[in-house]
C-alpha cells in the first residue's frame, strides 16, 4: 500500500476485506472530500467488525480524504493528502429505515455536506427514529445544520462551538458525550471510547434484515 504521506498518489481504499454477509445490520458512513482520514477509518474498520459498513456521499465518484494534524508553527491544523475512498451509494438513493445507526466524520466535508437536502434528510430520520448518530469534531456542523441539536449536550472541538451553541446545543469540554442516541466527541484523541459507546449503543438497537 502506498504511504499516504509521500508524494504519491494516495491509495484507494474502496472495497477491501468488508463484510457483506447480509444477515449483519447496516450503518451507514458518510464521507466527501475533505473528511478526515482518521475520523473515517477508525469507525470504517472498527464497525466492519460486527456491521456492514455502507459508505455514502454526494456522488459516486472517488472522495479525497485528508489528514489534519498541529504542526509546529502553526495556528490551526496543517492539511495534507489522505487515502481515496469511494462510496457504496449516494445520499439520494439511502433509505434511512434500513440502516442501524449513522457516522458522521469530521475534516472539512461537513462544511459543505451540511447543504445537501438528502443528508439532512437521512440525519433527520435518524433522530425522529432515536437510532445511534456518532459525530466527530466538524460531523456537528451537520447535525447543527438539520435541526436536530436543540437541547442536547454536546461534545466537539472548541471551534465549532459556535455552531453547537447557536442551534440551541450545550457545548461542554469533555472529550466523549452522549445524548440519548446520539454519541458526540471532540476529535482523533477521543475515538476509542467514542466507537466503543457506539457500538455499545448499535448493538441493543441493530437493524436486522428480514
Amino acid at each position: 500500500m502506498n504511504n499516504p504521506m509521500s508524494g504519491s498518489r494516495p491509495t484507494s481504499l474502496q472495497g477491501g476485506a468488508r463484510s457483506t454477509d447480509p444477515q449483519r445490520p447496516k450503518v451507514l458512513l458518510v464521507i466527501g472530500d475533505g473528511a478526515e482520514v482518521m475520523d473515517t477509518l477508525f469507525p470504517f474498520y472498527r464497525l466492519g467488525e460486527e456491521y456492514n459498513v455502507v459508505v455514502a456521499g454526494p456522488e459516486r465518484k472517488v472522495y479525497h480524504l485528508v489528514i489534519h494534524e498541529l504542526a509546529p508553527g502553526w495556528d490551526i491544523t496543517e492539511e495534507r493528502l489522505g487515502y481515496h475512498l469511494e462510496p457504496d451509494i449516494t445520499f439520494a438513493d439511502v433509505d434511512p429505515a434500513e440502516y442501524a445507526g449513522l457516522v458522521l466524520p469530521g475534516g472539512r466535508a461537513p462544511e459543505y455536506l451540511r447543504y445537501d437536502e438528502d443528508l439532512l434528510r437521512i440525519t433527520r430520520h435518524f433522530f425522529e427514529t432515536q437510532k445511534p448518530t456518532a459525530s466527530i469534531c466538524h460531523g456537528i456542523e451537520i447535525l447543527a445544520t438539520a435541526g436536530v441539536l436543540k437541547g442536547r449536550t454536546v461534545a466537539t472541538i472548541p471551534k465549532c462551538r459556535f455552531d453547537a451553541e447557536v442551534c440551541g446545543a450545550t457545548f461542554v469540554k469533555h472529550p466523549v458525550v452522549r445524548d440519548g442516541h446520539m454519541i458526540c466527541c471532540r476529535g482523533k484523541k477521543d475515538m476509542s471510547a467514542w466507537m466503543k459507546e457506539f457500538v455499545s449503543m448499535l448493538d441493543g438497537n441493530a437493524i436486522h434484515p428480514n
